[in-house]
């Protein structure tokens, strides 16, 4: 069984309980403005460009079967007659390309996050699989959850919530933690900002809650986008109503760090604001009137 995956995150505290190895899966069916993660996008294996490392020695020149790689190229901005073979990233002496995703065999995937087994204990961590969507990839993504849970290790799964529900459904024995995420409720806005209708996502975190899952709702505080009162209290009035009250939520501020990934694929970044501290405290306040649960970054 192997899947794809981009990153492993050691030390991550802000992906459920403790300390833990946040594992982050190719592939995601939204297309979020505000993404921090626009390498997860795809999921097939890419070509990062890190122009800074490159020093013009021309050897990813030499090493391309259709003579397209050139210095300081960007990899969003290869030529679609690419073999994505990636030689020239093996040939490059410093770095400067990168391949940003890589097959894993689901056992050797688990002993790299066991490596990490010290952490976990310590500190009541464990194991979060993330992306992009790692629903997208549910079969290997069932095959980590078992194996982890095998080897004994707490389970939390990192999700938008936009998959088929057989998938869902199949991963619930084996999940102890969804961090599952709400972006904004009202079915047109969702469309039109993400690509995608939000009532598979609505469905799915009920059918959760229905199977006595347990659920952190995380929302995005996105300015000009998911920050308005209407949606904030949509979002709060959901997890009273629809999932009893039960679950927390996890204010996630923007941030704007993923940008220079942006430019590397060759496209400006969504001009958004990061929100003030003001707010941040505005949102937690509206969130709470409705009757949430907050904290404030997870």
């Amino acid at each position: 069984m192997d899947g794809i995956v981009f990153d492993l995150k050691r030390y991550a505290v802000h992906d459920g309980p403790g300390i833990r190895t946040t594992v982050f899966f190719k592939g995601c069916p939204l297309d979020c403005p505000w993404c921090h993660n626009p390498e997860s996008r795809a999921q097939a294996p890419e070509l990062d460009v890190l122009a800074g490392r490159c020093i013009r020695c021309g050897e990813c020149m030499l090493a391309c079967p259709e003579h397209l790689a050139e210095p300081e190229q960007d990899g969003g901005l290869l030529e679609a007659t690419c073999r994505h073979c990636f030689a020239c990233a093996a040939a490059c002496p410093t770095g400067a390309r990168v391949v940003v995703g890589r097959t894993w065999s689901a056992a050797a995937l688990m002993d790299e996050v066991e490596k990490d087994r010290p952490f976990f204990e310590e500190s009541g961590g464990g194991v979060t699989f993330s992306g992009g969507e790692p629903l997208m990839q549910a079969e290997f993504l069932r095959e980590c959850l078992r194996m982890s849970k095998a080897r004994g290790l707490h389970t939390a799964v990192d999700t938008c919530g936009y998959a088929p529900s057989e998938a869902l459904l199949k991963i619930i024995p084996h999940t102890d933690l969804f961090l599952y995420d709400l972006k904004l409720m009202d079915p047109a806005r969702h469309e039109a900002v993400v690509g995608v209708s939000n009532a598979p996502i609505l469905e799915n975190v009920c059918l959760l809650h229905r199977a006595g899952a347990q659920i952190r709702i995380r929302v995005p505080l996105v300015p000009g986008m998911t920050d308005d009162a209407e949606n904030l209290k949509a979002v709060a009035a959901f997890v009273r109503e629809a999932l009893g009250g039960a679950p927390a939520i996890d204010l996630l501020p923007y941030h704007a760090m993923a940008q220079a990934k942006y430019r590397r694929r060759g496209f400006e970044p969504a001009s958004i604001a990061v929100p003030s501290t003001e707010a941040v405290a505005r949102a937690v306040e509206l969130l709470e009137s409705a009757g949430g649960r907050v904290v404030v970054g997870g």
